[in-house]
């Protein structure tokens, strides 16, 4: 495992837990978190020992988006071509759509752990995760229509599944601030808990849990359920028969049977 600018990363058991580690900026997402990133969850992909990820951030609190240096950073790059400024903003654009394009595409669950600030290009980060879980305290905000742009790493794409299409509009068009506890009544957030400590004691409780399940299982779950945002029933239903037909031939399922029948727990290989 790599040593890292923007994040600390450790394993423990078959959880890796993935921080954003830039507390003195309030984990502002700076040029090296946008590559990290994807070094990061290609690791957790190639690694059979890791099966399931927490995300979360170090200090008080998840993260404030993307870092403004690095945006005029790339304004510092403009010419006085129109067509020339356009081209290198679409190709920066789309690489850092990459980076959260890493953690949804990603075959092991990702569960975000948020307390704190999580707003602008963190509420993108958070859209590519499969859950979310909040500490009271947090405060969320799809801060891009604030500074005159329109979010454009995935927020506008991924939350209409999350929030539905008409709560997804009223935030990114007010750019209003909200907590924990609405995050939770319109199905942002899973669960609220009491403090950080207790957040990050039970995000790692509900990975560790799904960690102990059939690998094989779990990545052919996470593949269907991603499957059908695209597709109709139909299509989902042919695709999971096709996966099936190989993943169904898996020692996990003896495995699993068999301490089902016996009353034990099961242990899967990596």
């Amino acid at each position: 495992m790599s040593e890292y600018q923007a994040f600390v990363v450790e394993l423990t058991g078959n959880v890796a837990h993935v921080q954003i580690n830039r507390p003195e900026k309030i984990n502002a997402m700076n040029a090296a978190f946008w590559t990290e990133i994807i070094d990061i969850f290609q690791w957790v992909d190639d690694t059979d020992a890791v099966r399931a990820v927490v995300l979360s951030g170090a200090g008080k609190h998840f993260s404030s988006g993307i870092d403004l240096m690095m945006l005029a950073s790339v304004a510092n790059e403009f010419g006085k071509d129109v067509g020339r400024n356009a081209r290198l903003l679409r190709r920066k654009i789309l690489e850092l759509q990459a980076s959260f394009n890493a953690v949804d595409n990603c075959r092991k669950p990702v569960l975000a752990a948020i307390h704190g600030y999580c707003i602008g290009g963190a509420i993108d980060l958070i859209s590519a995760c499969d859950m979310r879980y909040a500490a009271e305290g947090a405060q969320f905000s799809i801060k891009e229509i604030d500074i005159g742009m329109a979010a454009d790493v995935g927020t506008l794409q991924r939350l209409p599944r999350i929030v539905g299409d008409g709560m997804l509009r009223e935030l990114a068009y007010t750019g209003r601030q909200f907590g924990a506890e609405e995050a939770r009544s319109i199905g942002l957030v899973n669960r609220v808990y009491a403090d950080h400590e207790s957040l990050l004691a039970g995000v790692m409780e509900i990975a560790a849990e799904i960690a102990a399940k059939s690998p094989i299982a779990v990545t052919g779950t996470k593949a269907m359920i991603s499957y059908m945002r695209d597709h109709t029933v139909n299509d989902g239903l042919e695709y999971v028969a096709t996966w099936n037909s190989a993943m169904l031939q898996s020692n996990d399922l003896r495995v699993a049977i068999t301490a089902h029948m016996s009353k034990q727990k099961p242990d899967f290989v990596d």
